[in-house]
């Protein structure tokens, strides 16, 4: 699986005009499910990202947590984190899962947050999103379970 994650004071994800998932201070997480992915795997990057210290604390040292902050994530599916860009000018995505396990392997890790009592909001799997963030810091992290 792989997630680019950016801390954010707000952000929000529209379909066809209407907001369909918004937060508050927290993450912004584009979430690619790959073809080799376990279904173990989702629940543990979501863990694992929860976790990270990447907010601020009192001396604005990044030594904070998502769960230590009470912050939100917002999980969009993005399924061209699977891009594979060797070979000419058009990226390949063959390495992305497969839509209907893809769709399973991102609710999976979007519940992942959940059961740590973290409030979460969700794109919608396959629509066309508009995505709109105000970014903090800028804090932006690549994670990739294969690597």
């Amino acid at each position: 699986m792989r997630a680019l994650i950016q801390r954010v004071q707000s952000a929000k994800v529209d379909v066809d005009g209407d907001t369909i998932g918004a937060i508050g201070p927290g993450l912004l997480i584009l979430a690619c499910a790959m073809a080799d992915d376990s279904p173990e795997i989702g629940p543990k990057l979501a863990d694992k990202i929860a976790k990270l210290r990447i907010f601020p604390d009192e001396t604005g040292r990044m030594n904070r947590s998502l769960i230590e902050t009470d912050g939100a994530a917002l999980v969009v599916s993005q399924f061209t984190l699977a891009a594979d860009t060797s070979r000419g000018n058009r990226p390949g995505f063959s390495t992305a899962a497969p839509p209907e396990e893809g769709a399973a392997r991102i609710a999976a890790f979007a519940a992942a947050f959940e059961a740590l009592d973290l409030k979460v909001e969700q794109g919608r799997f396959g629509a066309d999103m508009k995505v709109s963030l105000v970014n903090d810091g800028p804090v932006t992290i690549w994670l990739d379970t294969n690597t």
